[in-house]
């Protein structure tokens, strides 16, 4: 890591073991969370659609009524989280939601799908914000950057090696049990949750004091660290309340600016495989089911290669605005232009620039909210940030269906998610002109200020 040329050796250990142990394990908890909610953008043009009789309206209402679940235990979870310790609530958030995902399995018509998808987001609520606390009470602010592209690099790695590989499993139809391939596909991907939740219940420690994989110097170097980020944070003023997050300007601003960008990552994730399901007919070529998942996953790698580099160019210059803004307009001019693209080729090369453009962005917006929140009021702001963010995650598919079905067609549809990244890159430039992404701690972190 860049910022650890200059450290003690007890920081360069200390960072660099927790990078190893925990990042990694955090990482695949959250590859199989995003693998879980987005298997049924798979399931969709494979079978499950056909066999269940859905619209596409129905479809999107199905894919985004996991976000309502989401958002009403959201909060709560995280709060929850903060009392109950990391090591327990992501265990046992885990093993819920495998539990209720491997319930996909054997559902029988849209009714039971809509209630499968809430209680799938009840049962996930608080894992993704608890896993960015859990990380961020690991790691000093001039490190976290880096930290949390390490673990975002799990969401495009969900898509490069979760579709080839829901393909594969959709492609055992009748093999095992005699189920259809679709049902087969969201029994193959639940069950690891639940395993690697029993396994994270032991192998996860809620602060370095309790783990033994570091040394005592280390662990001394670490807590003292993060307690003087957290004193310096709060810097003298009541920032350690949940309301003071409810109450925060910031908060809210970067919560609508994290909606666009989640706008456009699940209009993207749940209705890209439907959006390849028609190059065969404009083409008159068909795919079998692992090339559709090969076919999905391009986009994906040349994202995390992007989101690597970008977050480490943030790292060297210290965060700008525009490490934010730029990839929100990116994405913003470029999906919309995906349906005009005239060919497979060339409209798979334009959704590419726009999941570049969204993973570049994540990681980096992620470093803001723990810059100017401590404690309690991390852990409810980072929550609310999810929240308003994921009630995207509900609007995105379900408006992408319905005016699908209205006007025939993906344009407007797109043209919305457009708009929608405009608006955040329009905030993230409006939040910086006000000097309100500035954090209490700047000078004592500077490579984690934001600069106009």
């Amino acid at each position: 890591m860049d910022t650890l040329h200059n450290e003690s050796p007890v920081a360069k250990s200390a960072i660099r073991k927790v990078a190893v142990r925990l990042v990694p394990f955090v990482a695949l908890m959250f590859f199989i969370n995003y693998l879980d909610r987005t298997a049924i953008g798979f399931a969709s043009p494979n079978g499950m659609n056909d066999d269940l009789a859905l619209s596409a309206a129905q479809f999107g209402f199905a894919s985004g009524v996991f976000f309502i679940g989401y958002i009403i235990l959201e909060v709560p979870s995280n709060l929850a989280l903060h009392k109950f310790g990391a090591r327990r609530w992501l265990a046992r958030i885990m093993v819920t939601w495998g539990i209720v995902a491997l319930l996909f399995t054997w559902v029988q018509n849209f009714e039971q799908l809509v209630a499968l998808r809430f209680f799938l987001g009840v049962a996930e609520a608080g894992f993704f914000p608890g896993a960015i606390l859990f990380l961020s009470l690991w790691v000093p602010s001039q490190y976290r950057g880096r930290i949390l592209m390490l673990f975002y690099l799990a969401q495009p790695l969900t898509t490069v090696i979760g579709a080839p590989l829901a393909g594969a499993l959709i492609q055992q139809h009748g093999t095992f049990f005699g189920l259809e391939g679709w049902r087969f596909m969201f029994m193959g991907v639940a069950i690891p949750a639940i395993v690697v939740g029993i396994i994270a219940w032991f192998y996860l420690k809620d602060k370095p004091s309790d783990a033994k994989w570091l040394t005592l110097e280390e662990q001394t170097w670490l807590t003292n660290a993060l307690e003087a980020e957290r004193k310096t944070t709060a810097g003298g003023q009541k920032h350690v309340s949940a309301k003071f997050a409810f109450r925060s300007g910031r908060v809210w601003m970067l919560s609508f600016i994290y909606f666009g960008f989640i706008y456009g990552l699940y209009a993207l994730g749940f209705f890209l495989p439907t959006i390849i399901e028609g190059f065969q007919e404009q083409t008159g070529v068909t795919y079998d089911v692992l090339q559709k998942g090969l076919i999905t996953a391009i986009p994906y790698l040349p994202a995390a290669v992007v989101m690597y580099f970008w977050s480490r160019d943030a790292g060297k210059r210290g965060l700008k605005t525009w490490h934010i803004a730029v990839p929100a307009l990116a994405g913003a001019v470029s999906i919309p232009l995906a349906l005009y693209a005239g060919s497979p080729a060339a409209t798979i090369a334009v959704i590419t620039i726009t999941a570049c453009a969204i993973f570049a962005a994540l990681p980096n917006f992620w470093t803001l909210p723990t810059q100017f929140l401590t404690g309690v009021a991390a852990a409810a702001g980072v929550a609310l940030i999810n929240t308003i963010g994921n009630l995207a995650g509900f609007s995105a598919p379900y408006i992408t269906g319905a005016v699908h079905d209205w006007t025939g067609g993906y344009q407007i549809p797109m043209i919305i998610v457009g708009a929608f990244m405009l608006l955040s890159a329009v905030l993230m430039i409006v939040l910086a002109r006000r000097g309100a992404t500035t954090p209490a701690a700047a000078t004592a972190n500077p490579t984690e200020a934001v600069n106009s």
